[in-house]
C-alpha cells in the first residue's frame, strides 16, 4: 500500500479538483494527520503549510470533533432543513453564530461549503432588491485576484481568469474591478493607495448604473489570489461607497472567518460590518463539509415580510451532523483562543520570513495578516517584473518545498502559507527553514 501503488490506483478511477494528469504523477497520498503534520503512504511526514485548503484551523486528529460527528450520527444522522422541518443542532448553531458574528447579522442559511455560500449570497441579494421593489438591481461586482468558488455563478464572481476559459460563457451580470494589491496597485499621484483602489468600486457602480448593481463581494484578505492584505483605509471607504449607492456589501470570510487573521471575523480589523457574511472552511475545521451565509436584520426583515417563497435550497442545508461538528469546533476555537494563537504565531511567522528572505534578490514581497502569509518571487526586484511563465518558478518551488517536508500551494510565483492555529513554534521555524532552502534551490 505504498504511495506509488495508491497513486496508480487513484489515476485509474479518480477525477480531481483542478484535474491535470502530468501534475498528479508526483501526488502524495495522505493517510494520517496530527496537529499541523501530515503523513503519506510511504510514512514520510510533512508540515501541512496550508491547513488542508485553509480550513483545518484546529489541526488534524481532533478526537473531540470525530466524537461529535459520531454521537450526532447515532442520534439523528440527517433530516431535511427545508421550511417546515428543522433540527436542534441547527437551531443551536444559528443562535451561537448570532452571538459570534457581526452585531447586525442574526439570521443564517447553511450550506455544504463556500461555493454554495457565494451562490446563496448572489441569490439572496437579487431576491432582496426584488422584494424591495427594485428588480433591476441584479449585477454583482467583485475583484480581480478574488476567489469565491467555482460553481458557475461563484466562478463568474471569482477574479482569477484561469478558472474561466474552459467554461465560457460565464453567467452574465458579473463585473470585476482591480484588487487593492499593495505590492502592485498603482494609485494616481498624491492619492492614498487604499482610497484610490476603493474608488475603483464607485467608478464601476457609476459606469454600470447604481440602479443595476445588487452587491459587491470581497474577501477581507484575498487568499487564493496570493494573500493580498488591503490598506487600512480601503474597507472603510468601500463601506461608504456601498451605503451611498444602495449596494449590499458581502464579506467572503470563507478563509478569514473564525480566527485565521487574528480576529474572529476579519472586517473587525477595520471596524465595519457587511450586509451579508459568508463562511465555511474553519467553522468545522474541515471535519465536515459545511458553510453558510449570515444576513443583516434589514435583509432578514424583507425576507420575512415577503409573500413569496425564497426559491433557493440544498439537500444538505442545516445538516445535523455538520451543525454538531461546527458547535464543537466553535467551542475549541473559544477555549483554546485560536484567533489569539493565529495573531501571535502569524506575527512570528511573518517576522521570521522577513529575517530570512527580505534581502534575497528574487523575493519581491513578504506579506501577511494573522496566520496567513505569502512570499512573492520576482525576476527583478526593482521593476517587480515576474518570471516568465515558461520558467515554471512557482511549480518548481512547490516541488522543492514538498521534497523537504513542507506541503502547500502557490499562486503563480507566490508561495502561500496558512497552517493550523495549533502549529508549534518549532514547526513554524522549520517551515521558514524549508521555504528558505527551497527558494535558494529554485532561483539561487
Amino acid at each position: 500500500m505504498g504511495n506509488a501503488n495508491l497513486v496508480a490506483r487513484d489515476r485509474a478511477h479518480l477525477i480531481h479538483p483542478l484535474h491535470h494528469g502530468p501534475t498528479h504523477e508526483g501526488a502524495r497520498v495522505w493517510i494520517r494527520g496530527d496537529g499541523a503534520l501530515l503523513t503519506d503512504a510511504d510514512g514520510t511526514e510533512c508540515i501541512d503549510g496550508l491547513a488542508g485548503l485553509w480550513n483545518v484551523l484546529a489541526g488534524h486528529g481532533r478526537q473531540e470533533l470525530a466524537e461529535a460527528a459520531r454521537d450526532q450520527s447515532g442520534t439523528l444522522a440527517y433530516v431535511s432543513g427545508y421550511t417546515g422541518s428543522s433540527n436542534a443542532r441547527a437551531i443551536e448553531l444559528a443562535e451561537r453564530l448570532s452571538e459570534l458574528t457581526y452585531p447586525s447579522i442574526n439570521r443564517f442559511f447553511l450550506t455544504s461549503g463556500g461555493g454554495e455560500a457565494t451562490d446563496s449570497s448572489v441569490k439572496m441579494a437579487r431576491a432582496y432588491w426584488k422584494m424591495r421593489g427594485r428588480p433591476e438591481k441584479t449585477k454583482i461586482i467583485s475583484r480581480f485576484e478574488g476567489y469565491h468558488g467555482v460553481t458557475l455563478a461563484a466562478m463568474s464572481a471569482t477574479g482569477l481568469s484561469a478558472y474561466w476559459p474552459q467554461f465560457e460563457p460565464r453567467v452574465p451580470g458579473f463585473v470585476h474591478i482591480p484588487s487593492p494589491y499593495p505590492y502592485r496597485y498603482e494609485a494616481p499621484a498624491g492619492q492614498s493607495q487604499g482610497i484610490a483602489a476603493a474608488n475603483e468600486l464607485e467608478q464601476a457602480i457609476l459606469r454600470e448604473g447604481a440602479d443595476t448593481v445588487a452587491m459587491f463581494i470581497a474577501e477581507p484578505v484575498q487568499g487564493a489570489g496570493g494573500v493580498i492584505v488591503p490598506q487600512d483605509d480601503y474597507f472603510p471607504r468601500i463601506r461608504e461607497i456601498c451605503d451611498r449607492h444602495d449596494v449590499l456589501l458581502v464579506a467572503d470570510e470563507v478563509i478569514t472567518g473564525f480566527g485565521r487573521t487574528g480576529t474572529l471575523f476579519a472586517l473587525d480589523h477595520w471596524s465595519i460590518e457587511p450586509d451579508i457574511v459568508q463562511f465555511a472552511k474553519a467553522i468545522t475545521s474541515g471535519y465536515f463539509p459545511f458553510g453558510g451565509i449570515g444576513i443583516s436584520d434589514t435583509i432578514a426583515a424583507a425576507l420575512d415580510e415577503s409573500d413569496s417563497i425564497w426559491m433557493h435550497a440544498y439537500t444538505y442545508s442545516a445538516h445535523p451532523v455538520g451543525c454538531a461538528v461546527a458547535l464543537r469546533n466553535l467551542q475549541i476555537i473559544e477555549e483554546e483562543d485560536l484567533p489569539g494563537q493565529c495573531a501571535s504565531k502569524g506575527d512570528r511567522l511573518l517576522a521570521s520570513l522577513k529575517d530570512a528572505l527580505a534581502d534575497h534578490p528574487h523575493v519581491g514581497d513578504i506579506r501577511g495578516k494573522g496566520l496567513m502569509c505569502a512570499v512573492e518571487l520576482v525576476a527583478d526586484r526593482n521593476t517587480k517584473h515576474p518570471f516568465p511563465a515558461a520558467d515554471k518558478v512557482g511549480p518548481r518551488l512547490l516541488e522543492e518545498a514538498s521534497r523537504r517536508g513542507l506541503f502547500s500551494r502557490v499562486k503563480a510565483d507566490t508561495f502561500v502559507l496558512a497552517p493550523a492555529a495549533v502549529i508549534t513554534d518549532d514547526q513554524l521555524d522549520r517551515t521558514v527553514e524549508i521555504l528558505t532552502d527551497a527558494i535558494h534551490a529554485t532561483v539561487g
